[in-house]
């Protein structure tokens, strides 16, 4: 745990190598999120979602619509991976996506997202090969190319760092 509200669990920190034990382990988590999601939903309330996870930060609402928006970049990026030789990605402007007049909308239809999306998401992680794996894409912004085990350890991160957000709010 971590005492900056950013990051309710800590910065990320790629673990390499990764054991496949470790990958598996990985998924679960992915798997696991939209669930964790709705029970956080149920517990925070229409209220809750209205608040912010600390001064200045994204709403409850927000962070739902940014990870729906966030996990299908990312299977995107997967699938440009797995089927083109090292794809360069596009990025985006998550700060500015947030506010867009999407994110206002009930949290309902990111839910259904995140719920579909990680069903296929899934299924397609827990079927990589070890060149799978190894496969890549280039980010620009990054200005290298990304391995998927390290994306797989990346979003592990990211599902665990918005529920930690999201459970800030009502602490």
């Amino acid at each position: 745990m971590t005492t900056d509200p950013r990051f309710p669990i800590g910065k990320f920190q790629a673990p390499d190598p990764l054991s496949k034990a470790e990958i598996q382990q990985l998924i679960q988590d992915i798997k696991a999120f939209p669930v964790q999601v709705k029970a956080e939903v149920f517990r925070l309330g229409a209220a809750g979602l209205e608040k912010p996870y600390r001064k200045g930060g994204w709403t409850g609402k927000q962070v739902i619509h940014h990870c729906a928006d966030s996990h299908f970049n990312s299977f995107i990026r997967f699938k440009l991976a797995l089927t083109e030789d090292t794809p360069t990605i596009k990025p985006y402007h998550e700060d500015l996506w947030a506010k867009q007049i999407d994110y206002q909308l009930p949290i309902d239809s990111s839910l259904a997202i995140l719920e579909g999306l990680h069903i296929r998401w899934v299924a397609l992680l827990e079927n990589l090969n070890e060149m799978d794996l190894r496969k890549t894409f280039i980010h620009p912004e990054m200005k290298k190319e990304i391995r998927l085990d390290f994306t797989i350890a990346l979003y592990s991160w990211h599902c665990r760092h918005h529920l930690g957000h999201l459970r800030m709010i009502s602490a």
